[in-house]
């Protein structure tokens, strides 16, 4: 099987295998206790905290453990919902589907949400943002990297309208993490969560940034770990892994960066001969590791199907909702209705993919392209 789903998640390093198997043996002791053991956890813990907060430019106190991305945008929205006096919170409508859910539970719990759409390029509308804050916004919440079509968002932008009108600023950077330069965008920002498996990392662990400057006010009740912010033992092997993983992936970026530019003109041009029933969606940077497409006529989900039938692992969207059948919901937000949205198919790279994978991919489709398809049906 060749993968293109790593936007999805990435298998696991094998240097960040040896550490979690490493830690696991020699790291055993839960971190919150006083006995030699587990000092000997905390003292791991506490380093690979400093080296992630290094890596992403932000203070050691303002990291805390997750169990990944979603628990991180879940707490990181409560914690600067309930930080300022404010009731009303602008997201986008192109949000990763945790982000949708933890705002759904603060709307119950009397918030007014606003989900403002994306530009025809695939960014945030800065002029939608700007006339839906208000005094009142408490929080804004934007992804760093739309996690369907690769697009970058203008964080510092978005910051300053935040800045203007005295929000707070959370940004999922699950894809983006290790995949730009980082640091440029962090200092924009009061919130944001990383995910050790987008990154080469091990599953079910990742981080949360809190500006130390913010009161926090966790949802959860007396928790006992991550200065309370979050309840359960530690998971020192999985954090270390992710941060040797996020070293690694951080270290080898710029040759990552050369690799997807290669591998996206590779597949561009191998596309060329159905140029005419294909669509690129949204203005993505040439190294941004994420191509989102739409086949004329042809249902993602039976193109998904049809490639993996022949070997090739792609996507239709975020896993996280997939299963529903719903259409992309980037291409909604920016626009596109509902028939076009479920043609899309993501295609994602990493850095074992080679430039025949991409050709045998691109052969692959054209393959399906150029018989009689399924065509798109719109939902009665």
């Amino acid at each position: 099987m060749k993968y293109f789903d790593y936007a999805a998640t990435c298998p696991i390093d094998d240097t960040s295998l040896e550490v979690y198997s490493q830690a696991a043996k020699n790291y055993f002791g839960n971190s919150s206790s006083l006995h030699d053991q587990g000092t000997q956890a905390n003292s791991l813990v506490e380093h690979c905290r400093k080296t992630l907060a290094d890596q992403s430019g932000v203070q050691k106190k303002g990291i805390y453990f997750t169990s990944g991305g979603t628990e991180s945008n879940h707490i990181g929205l409560s914690v600067l919902a309930k930080a300022g006096e404010g009731k009303h919170i602008i997201t986008s409508q192109a949000e990763h589907s945790s982000v949708h859910n933890a705002l759904e539970k603060l709307e119950k719990e009397g918030y007014e949400i606003t989900r403002i759409p994306f530009t025809e390029e695939g960014t945030i509308d800065l002029g939608a943002l700007e006339a839906a804050i208000r005094k009142d916004t408490v929080l804004v919440s934007i992804q760093t990297m739309n996690g369907e079509i690769g697009t970058l968002q203008p964080v510092e932008a978005i910051y300053s309208i935040c800045q203007k009108w005295g929000a707070l600023f959370h940004s999922d950077c699950v894809q983006a993490f290790g995949k730009v330069d980082f640091r440029a965008y962090t200092k924009y920002m009061d919130s944001f969560s990383i995910s050790s498996h987008k990154i080469y990392g091990p599953k079910g662990v990742g981080a949360l940034y809190l500006s130390p400057s913010i009161s926090i006010s966790p949802d959860l009740y007396n928790g006992s770990h991550e200065k309370g912010v979050r309840a359960g033992t530690v998971n020192v092997p999985g954090i270390a892994a992710f941060t040797t993983a996020a070293q690694e992936n951080i270290s080898q970026m710029k040759d990552h960066q050369k690799h997807m530019v290669a591998l996206k003109s590779t597949f561009e041009q191998a596309m060329l001969p159905v140029q005419h029933k294909l669509h690129f969606i949204g203005r993505t940077a040439d190294d941004a590791p994420i191509i989102g497409l739409t086949l004329a006529g042809t249902e993602g989900q039976w193109a998904m199907l049809e490639a993996n039938r022949k070997g090739y692992a792609i996507s239709t969207g975020s896993a996280c909702t997939i299963h529903d059948h719903a259409p992309a919901k980037t291409l909604l937000a920016m626009g596109y209705p509902e028939e076009t949205a479920r043609t899309f198919i993501r295609i994602s790279f990493g850095k074992h993919t080679t430039a025949a994978d991409v050709q045998g991919l691109a052969d692959c489709l054209i393959a399906m392209m150029t018989v009689s398809n399924p065509t798109v049906r719109a939902e009665v």
